[in-house]
């Protein structure tokens, strides 16, 4: 019951105010029994057209925003991720030195130092071949040209076969596109820049890692850390050994390449070799493209050489890629032989070099935890 003079339907907390005044209009919308304002309509309906299509289309705007905005920072994240997986593969090289008693940033500083100096040695064996030979062909390109107009040689011949040899008569002098030219230095700056990315970020998840893992077992709850750590820790084992596998095979490859050169007397064999072992990291695909260039650089001692050396490389791609590879990643990243095979076209496809190069610990992840995780789920059902 409401006492005389005390309008039903008032705000307590409103009275509860001394000296507040409300409005005629807000006291009669305060009044549930005041329809001098009109009477309530029926609640929207959810259910109309128009709502359903206006969630529609901000849901779609929203995954429009969200697909657009990792498609713009995908070059970086791939980045990070490629540093991410090197650091991971680098660790086991760290935990060596490590539990040899040395300190972790000295065990960063003694690996950072072996890769600065393995570059090194890298661009100072290339330098002098690649100059010399960039001279020598701006040198001797108008005698080059010259032969090959004139069906000399066997350039020559294929060049009359495939009627080219129109096409090469004209100035003596090798000119260079200016829009060429500012393509490849655009391009080979992307590619500094990624480099030296890479190289930053895998130096500073080698000192960042343990606090990383550390991040993400916090993000676990506690009855299921302990797992997660063993199963983190397992991945971390098969990567670090992915990366052992893959640099054993890249050595087999170079020492391979420069036995060959030197017994065939193919210039540069230790750039070759090294170039080799460089391009050999990338599975299935490095090799391929490791073998054209030394084809390439062979046929300077004559076609049958430069065919023979190709014939070398069809031959070791098969023994590697189909044989020796799958061999080893099973033994280090227990992987069978034929998932090594799909995982790597598989990652190929996806993201080119980067995809094939991390492909095979990728499909050694998912496998551990379909393993661990997802098959004996399913069997307790």
């Amino acid at each position: 019951m409401t006492s005389e003079g005390e309008q039903p339907g008032r705000d307590e907390d409103a009275e509860a105010v001394p000296g507040l005044i409300l409005p005629n209009s807000i006291e009669r919308a305060l009044d549930e029994s005041d329809d001098s304002l009109g009477a309530l309509g029926r609640p929207f309906n959810h259910r109309s057209p128009f709502f359903i299509g206006l969630n529609a289309a901000f849901g779609v705007t929203v995954a429009y925003v969200i697909v657009r905005g990792i498609a713009d920072v995908t070059a970086v994240l791939v980045i990070i991720g490629l540093a991410l997986f090197i650091a991971i593969g680098l660790n086991p090289v760290i935990v060596f030195f490590v539990n040899r008693g040395l300190r972790r940033w000295i065990a960063v500083g003694l690996v950072t130092l072996g890769f600065v100096v393995m570059i090194a040695g890298f661009v100072i064996s290339a330098t002098s071949p690649i100059s010399n030979e960039i001279h020598a062909l701006v040198k001797n390109y108008p005698r080059y040209r010259d032969n090959i107009a004139a069906g000399r040689g066997w350039a020559g011949s294929l060049a009359v076969k495939f009627h080219l040899t129109s096409y090469l008569r004209g100035t003596s002098k090798l000119t260079l596109p200016v829009g060429g030219v500012l393509g490849a230095g655009k391009m080979l700056l992307s590619i500094g820049v990624a480099t030296i990315s890479v190289v930053a970020l895998t130096i500073y998840f080698l000192f960042a890692l343990p606090g990383v893992e550390k991040l993400w077992l916090s993000l676990i709850p506690r009855s299921r850390r302990e797992r997660v750590e063993l199963l983190t820790n397992e991945v971390f084992t098969r990567v670090g050994g992915f990366m052992l596998g893959n640099l054993f095979t890249s050595l087999i490859a170079a020492l391979g390449t420069y036995i060959w050169l030197r017994v065939f007397g193919v210039p540069d064999a230790l750039l070759l070799a090294l170039v080799v072992a460089l391009f050999d990291l990338v599975p299935m695909v490095g090799s391929t493209v490791a073998g054209i260039i030394v084809s390439l650089v062979a046929l300077s001692k004559g076609v049958p050489i430069g065919i023979a050396t190709l014939v070398f490389y069809v031959t070791y791609r098969y023994v590697e890629d189909y044989l020796l590879n799958p061999r080893i990643m099973k033994r280090t990243v227990k992987v069978s032989p034929g998932l090594t095979i799909i995982a790597t076209l598989i990652g190929g496809t996806l993201l080119g070099l980067i995809g094939a190069l991390v492909a095979i610990p990728v499909a050694a992840t998912i496998q551990l935890i379909l393993q661990e995780v997802a098959i004996p789920r399913q069997n307790q059902r």
